[in-house]
């Protein structure tokens, strides 16, 4: 059977995106793996607590998890299975990629703010470790099937018959329109400073089958641009590429998708190459 994870540190936020995974799970069928990383807050290690009562918080948090996997397995009708680490969430994230291999990471995204925008967080940063789909889910989001997706595409890196296969698939499964924006260039500008003049047959023939169309957005930030378009078609569900440099580089080579990934109000799907 698939699998989906969730990670959850039991905070709204996360907790929400964790409702928004189970729902997919429900729709497609897939089992839910629900993981927490269990850590030790700096008031606790402060209190020099001793090994056996350090222990204790452990197997309460691995009661508490495996409790939330119950009563989400029968609101949903899923198979749950819970994963209590106690580790780095990072590094749990990955041990569990590497073991179940799961058609997607769902977990919160952060309000956005200065701190999150230069620091990132626990989502960014495993977007920008993990070679894996992630999907980012806002405080506010509600599980519902896409209708309007923008693939902020970038052409001049290619864009491989995978992504495209997985982007037609939702977009049959869920009826979607899928606007494919190319920001700054128009087509025919693409062409004239050297893009693969095959990449835009392949997209192409990658979504034929489906509603899609090309969009050209003219704007000095590439986040300003996915923005206001998401703005003023009322997507619900932005499609990027994590990339360290090329299109999404900037000046200190910060990941644009990771920037996107806090401060947007529609989920936010993380495919890499």
């Amino acid at each position: 059977m698939n699998t989906i994870l969730a990670a959850t540190n039991y905070t709204e936020l996360a907790e929400n995106a964790v409702a928004y995974a189970a729902a997919i799970a429900r729709q497609n069928n897939y089992k839910l793996i629900l993981l927490n990383d269990f850590s030790v807050s700096i008031h606790v290690m402060n209190a020099r607590l001793s090994a056996e009562r350090v222990e204790e918080m452990i197997d309460e948090n691995k009661l508490l998890l495996e409790s939330k996997a119950l009563l989400l397995a029968d609101e949903y009708g899923i198979q749950v299975l819970a994963k209590a680490t106690f580790s780095f969430i990072d590094d749990a994230v990955k041990d569990i990629v590497n073991q179940y291999k799961p058609e997607v990471i769902v977990m919160g995204m952060e309000e956005k703010s200065l701190e999150q925008e230069l620091l990132g967080n626990t989502t960014t940063s495993v977007i920008k470790k993990l070679q894996w789909p992630v999907l980012a889910v806002p405080a506010n989001a509600k599980f519902s099937n896409p209708k309007k997706v923008i693939f902020a595409c970038d052409v001049l890196h290619g864009v491989s018959e995978q992504l495209l296969a997985r982007i037609k698939n939702m977009a049959l499964i869920t009826q979607a329109e899928v606007e494919v924006l190319l920001i700054n260039e128009t087509i025919d500008e693409l062409k004239a400073i050297g893009a693969d003049p095959n990449a835009l047959s392949r997209i192409d023939a990658g979504l034929e089958g489906i509603d899609y169309y090309y969009k050209n957005v003219k704007s000095d930030s590439i986040i300003d641009g996915i923005a206001g378009e998401i703005k003023r078609t009322g997507a619900d569900l932005l499609i990027m590429v994590p990339e360290q440099h090329g299109f999404w580089g900037s000046m200190v080579h910060r990941s644009k998708t990771r920037i996107m990934a806090s401060g947007l109000n529609i989920p936010l799907f993380s495919i890499p190459v």
